[in-house]
């Protein structure tokens, strides 16, 4: 089962985070949290790895109604965006599918709300 939806472009790496940042504020997201996960391997490990961001992105409204709908959802938000080089100057974005995700648990109105985010982030992700 397929979780996410992704593109690669052949764009720079920082102009690609950037570039999604951009199109997620006009599908409503913020990024709330922006991890770098090249530098806190480097910090914590000492290890090299390649550029890698996770972005953690949230509609409000969408994630209100979520938690209207149930309470404990909190633990599948935000919604999560990765950016990370590839090899030959290619760069990959991938949005995790809140309907994948949410198909565990049992809640009919959960379920139309993730398929309207899973637009919305699928839309991000193709227009890139």
């Amino acid at each position: 089962m397929k979780y996410y939806f992704k593109n690669t472009v052949e764009k720079d790496f920082d102009d690609t985070v950037n570039r999604v940042t951009e199109e997620l504020k006009k599908e409503g997201f913020g990024v709330l949290t922006e991890i770098n996960v090249k530098n806190t391997l480097k910090e914590k490990l000492d290890v090299g790895f390649r550029n890698y961001v996770i972005l953690g992105a949230c509609n409000p409204p969408f994630a209100y109604k979520a938690l209207q709908a149930d309470d404990k959802i909190g633990m599948l938000l935000p919604c999560n965006v990765i950016v990370q080089e590839l090899e030959d100057g290619l760069t990959e974005v991938a949005a995790i599918d809140p309907a994948t995700s949410m198909s565990m648990i049992e809640n009919a109105e959960l379920a139309e709300i993730a398929d309207r985010v899973g637009e919305k982030l699928k839309s991000v992700v193709d227009r890139l």
